[in-house]
């Protein structure tokens, strides 16, 4: 937060000619796991949410289905999901973590895509596997599972968004064919 309200805002003020409080800000970073498993065992919701508390330090919510979906053997309020919205502190620890010690301990990374922004400045990233991060315990883990990681940024467009998330330190793919 220091970080942001010290050394980016002016520089992001200054590059774009905007007032300081039009500069891009990051509102929210919201973890989402989808559990389709959840359906038929609720334990396996019990161990999402275990571990998304652990990566997030901060405990989740499990979302419900809003409707049946006799397709997928779903009922009304079976549990589907589970989700964490970061604000504040919280949000910049997690962001720091994910940039500096998370990202690198992926298998033949060579940075983010660049084409992940929505058109109103939200950037989204996937991991595909829990067990990047540090907190998770290998050995305590029933099934490998990928993660959602949300970016809701109040910049205006997506330049402006990519140019707060790379001076935080994103490390955005480089060559032309991913961004």
């Amino acid at each position: 937060m220091k970080l942001y309200n010290e050394e980016l805002v002016p520089k992001l003020a200054k590059e774009f000619g905007l007032n300081v409080m039009a500069v891009p800000k990051l509102k929210k970073i919201t973890v989402n796991v989808g559990a389709k498993e959840g359906v038929s065992d609720k334990k396996v919701i019990e161990k999402i949410v275990e571990q998304l508390t652990v990566i997030t330090g901060q405990k989740p919510v499990v979302k419900k289905a809003k409707t049946a979906i006799a397709g997928f053997k779903l009922k009304e309020n079976d549990p589907i999901g589970v989700m964490v919205v970061l604000r504040s502190v919280r949000m910049y620890d997690f962001l720091e973590k994910l940039i500096k010690i998370v990202l690198p301990r992926v298998r033949d990374f060579r940075g983010v895509p660049a084409k992940s922004f929505d058109g109103q400045g939200n950037y989204s990233l996937g991991l595909s596997e829990q067990i990047v991060f540090s907190e998770i315990d290998y050995d305590k883990i029933d099934k490998v599972r990928g993660l959602q990681v949300n970016f809701s940024i109040s910049g205006s467009n997506d330049a402006n968004s990519r140019k707060l998330l790379e001076l935080f330190g994103m490390p955005f793919v480089k060559n032309n064919k991913y961004g």
